[in-house]
């Protein structure tokens, strides 16, 4: 199992260069050399696992209504931004595995669906990147759906997803058997981050778009950031590099 995490992370696919959650953003950023691209899975009411950011369709399609309460037949002939379709989680997982690129595969079930979403995602990763050079790494704001990927799926890696960090993290860290902790940018704290060090888990910071914010979070110690703008990114140190 690969040991390092690349440096960056093209957030949503391609970040702003492509439109978010797609093949092109995926195809876009490995062309670019990034080696690590963070996406959202989420199901369609036909219980297939799908690449979408937001539990409605208005922003990213030309669509309208709930992904949740779609079907696939009108999912999958909805433009996703520049022709784009929505990807089925499968194609997505081809794809990073052809080019060899880490996948943070978000776990991101619609209000309620908790369970069905972390059931699904979880097994399926484990299946799509069986035997793969480069595993995936799962990752949630629900508690209770990296709770039952690690159950399902205990060999993949797991990141635990905050806004602002709790005073717990730690224990749930531990109870998750997680290995990073991923938080916003604006709202580490050196308290978490000194704690982070001391137990040895990588802290992986979003969304980072200014190279000054940038290099300040690299300097005080975060392993690894998630960000839009790959075209300010893509010369630095480390893309492509696999630093830690």
């Amino acid at each position: 199992m690969q040991q390092t995490l690349p440096r960056w992370f093209a957030h949503r696919g391609g970040g702003s260069l492509a439109p978010e959650n797609t093949l092109a953003g995926i195809r876009l950023a490995a062309r670019l050399g990034f080696r690590a691209v963070e996406f959202d899975v989420m199901l369609s009411v036909d219980g297939t696992p799908v690449l979408i950011h937001d539990e409605t369709l208005d922003r990213t399609t030309n669509g309208g209504g709930h992904v949740c309460e779609t079907p696939d037949d009108i999912l999958f002939r909805l433009d996703a931004g520049g022709g784009e379709h929505i990807p089925r989680f499968a194609e997505a997982a081809a794809l990073c595995r052809k080019y060899g690129l880490l996948a943070n595969v978000e776990i991101k079930p619609a209000a309620g669906q908790e369970v069905q979403t972390a059931t699904v995602v979880a097994q399926l990763t484990a299946a799509l990147w069986q035997g793969a050079a480069v595993p995936p790494l799962l990752s949630s704001f629900s508690l209770e759906a990296l709770e039952i990927a690690r159950d399902l799926a205990p060999d993949i890696r797991r990141g635990v997803l905050f806004d602002s960090v709790p005073a717990d993290w730690l224990a749930e860290m531990h109870r998750l058997r997680a290995f990073s902790l991923h938080c916003d940018a604006k709202l580490l704290s050196d308290e978490v981050l000194a704690e982070a060090q001391a137990a040895s888990v990588p802290v992986l910071c979003y969304t980072v778009n200014a190279p000054e914010q940038a290099k300040m979070l690299l300097q005080r110690g975060v392993s690894a950031l998630f960000t839009d703008r790959l075209d300010l990114f893509v010369s630095e140190a480390g893309v492509g590099q696999g630093l830690p």
